[in-house]
């Protein structure tokens, strides 16, 4: 009798380990973005700001890697560019805007 009931204490305590296990297995690989982006009025326009953890990363009034210093004509643009810049972020890649970039997402400067 006390063989049966330990034998039976033995496998409840395997299946506790085994749920906490899978618990804990599927909280570590759940990928948990951080990062937010925000669209925000400028003098001439609009700029964008990305944010990790409620901490500003990045703030941009000025569209980036052109010779003016012209805000985003939109809050479309700006919001492109800010989407753009959390994809790369997120990937672990620079976060470096191209003019590529800017005429691939069709922003107007």
């Amino acid at each position: 009798m006390t063989i049966t009931n330990t034998k039976k204490i033995f496998r409840y305590i395997r299946k506790i380990f085994l749920f906490i296990f899978l618990v804990l297995h599927l909280t570590a690989c759940t990928k948990s973005n951080k990062l937010k982006t925000e669209t925000f009025k400028t003098t001439s326009g609009w700029g964008y700001s990305v944010a990790y953890k409620n901490k500003i990363i990045i703030r941009q009034s000025v569209i980036p890697v052109i010779n003016d210093s012209k805000s985003f004509s939109t809050e479309e643009d700006a919001l492109k560019v800010a989407n753009l810049v959390e994809n790369k972020l997120s990937h672990n890649i620079s976060p470096t805007v191209t003019k590529n970039d800017l005429i691939l997402l069709k922003i107007k400067f």
